[in-house]
């Protein structure tokens, strides 16, 4: 019996307005970033054991301000705060829609994957005889064991 993980029937209507809905996340999102590993790396990181604290020490800070120097820009710490809850209640939501979509992909790879192994050993079968032997040779080069070297590969080209 062949494998059928999924079955998506989304249309080109519904294509087109998933890609409309992503260009709006794209022109809202403009002013995020794309950190170099170099840069991630270097960077201060807020993790779960520090955020309580970072939290308890704007607060702080919000109510003694008189201990504030001028170079500490407690409003921007403030606004960096809220745009974080409000980007990472986001960040969720969209983390679990791309692992959905990306087990869609992996299971719609395997059921094509399953359906042209099955037919290709029914072409192994089947295939003797019918004209479709010579077709059934060229699809076999996928399970060759022999490997092409780098000098085959680049003599080929």
């Amino acid at each position: 019996m062949s494998q059928n993980l999924v079955s998506l029937s989304l249309t080109d209507a519904d294509y087109a307005e998933i890609d409309a809905a992503l260009a709006v996340l794209e022109r809202h999102f403009k002013s995020l970033i794309d950190l170099s590993i170099a840069e991630r790396r270097s960077l201060t990181k807020m993790g779960d054991k520090s955020e309580a604290f970072c939290r308890q020490a704007l607060r702080v800070l919000d109510q003694n301000r008189q201990v504030l120097p001028p170079t500490l820009d407690l409003a921007e710490a403030q606004r960096d705060l809220a745009q974080l809850d409000a980007l990472s209640s986001r960040a969720v939501r969209l983390d679990v829609l791309q692992g959905k979509v990306d087990d869609s992909i992996i299971a719609l790879g395997s059921d094509i994957m399953s359906a042209a192994l099955e037919g290709y050993a029914l072409l192994r079968v089947v295939g003797e005889g019918s004209g479709l032997e010579h077709l059934r040779q060229d699809m076999s080069a996928r399970f060759s064991r022999r490997s092409t070297t780098p000098k085959e590969a680049v003599a080929k080209a």
